[in-house]
């Protein structure tokens, strides 16, 4: 399966709890931190929710 990269690209501070699990939940704890995971559908969910502050890196 094809693997993406995540890169933190705002800040989570002033963010609803659930946006904050989310993020710790895909890795990324600091600002501009790069993750790579597999590309699937839960991975893909937890990107849509929290799509405002990170960027898919190709």
């Amino acid at each position: 399966m094809a693997t993406i990269k995540i890169q933190q690209v705002r800040s989570i501070i002033r963010c609803p709890k659930v946006q904050k699990l989310t993020m710790q939940a895909l890795g990324l704890r600091k600002m501009n931190a790069v993750v790579e995971h597999e590309s699937t559908p839960a991975i893909l969910g937890m990107v849509e929710k929290v799509k405002h502050l990170v960027k898919i890196i190709d």
